[in-house]
């Protein structure tokens, strides 16, 4: 079981992890665990929630890349999986993710040439807040510290994010003379509108959790001590759910701002008559006519 984080950092110690994002990562390889990645990213499976828990408190959680796949595969399973049916991103120390981890990231092995950059960022960063959006079971963010660069994108494309009061949020990418990746061009205007977002990205300042839960990034921040069980009863809420209708929600919630009324009016319709074919569905409607609580199996 994951362990609440401690008071959160400021931006001063995350410019000492790692670096904010996948941009960086082009000038050459990316970092390894020196660790197994079963010891930098825990893993348990309680209840119907699968707690995924980044595990590298001595460098804030800045992610490195076999982190980053362990994070893919683990959402990628517990979508397959039935028995799975929420789960919880976290994270143990004072950090939530500060970041890609390039210390120690040897020089490029030869020339870089157009394209290198993009590829990078394509098979990195942008595939793990992927694996994240797409994942068909509901992911809770529990957001123990500090989320900076691409770890604060991994806490906004989740769908529900719970914070300590220790908690900031940083945009740091223009620190660095970067551009956003990571998707957060993508996921911040949907969030809180392009104004706001421009204002995180150009400026790059701290966002305390309080003021992240006002713009609407947060959806309840409460004392650290208190963050991991409230972590636990909303994905217990979550797992007693109908977890296909959650994933046919999911689905049309992420896409509803990418086309027009009639596509999101269709794809509706679409998710409605796949959901009908479920049991939990059936149960919802018996449990309603019979006049006493369902019972979910998540089928």
């Amino acid at each position: 079981m994951p362990v609440s984080g401690e008071a959160g950092a400021g931006p001063d110690e995350h410019a000492r992890t790692g670096a904010p994002g996948a941009g960086p990562e082009a000038a050459g390889p990316e970092t390894a665990d020196p660790a197994p990645a079963a010891a930098t990213v825990l893993h348990t499976l309680d209840g119907g929630v699968s707690w995924i828990t980044l595990n590298r408190p001595e460098a804030m959680n800045a992610v490195t890349r076999d982190q980053r796949e362990r994070v893919i595969a683990l959402l990628a399973e517990a979508s397959a999986d039935p028995a799975v049916r929420a789960v919880v991103l976290t994270a143990t120390g004072r950090g939530f993710c500060a970041g890609a981890d390039l210390r120690g990231t040897p020089g490029p092995a030869r020339e870089r040439v157009p394209g290198d950059v993009a590829r990078t960022i394509r098979l990195g960063a942008q595939r793990l807040i992927a694996a994240v959006l797409d994942c068909e079971k509901p992911v809770i963010a529990a957001v123990n510290g500090t989320a900076a660069g691409i770890g604060a994108h991994l806490a906004f494309a989740c769908d529900l994010v719970l914070a300590a009061d220790t908690a900031t949020f940083i945009e740091v990418f223009v620190r660095r003379g970067l551009v956003p990746d990571g998707g957060g061009a993508y996921l911040l205007p949907r969030l809180v509108g392009p104004q706001r977002a421009k204002e995180l990205m150009f400026f790059g300042d701290a966002l305390t959790a309080a003021d992240a839960e006002r713009l609407g990034l947060v959806n309840r921040t409460v004392p650290a001590a208190e963050l991991e069980a409230l972590a636990k009863e909303w994905a217990g809420r979550l797992a007693a759910g109908p977890t296909r209708a959650l994933a046919l929600t999911k689905q049309l919630v992420n896409a509803s701002l990418d086309g027009d009324r009639g596509t999101a009016f269709a794809a509706e319709a679409a998710a409605q008559e796949i959901n009908m074919t479920t049991r939990d569905a059936n149960e919802g409607v018996a449990s309603f006519v019979e006049r006493r609580p369902p019972k979910y199996e998540g089928r």
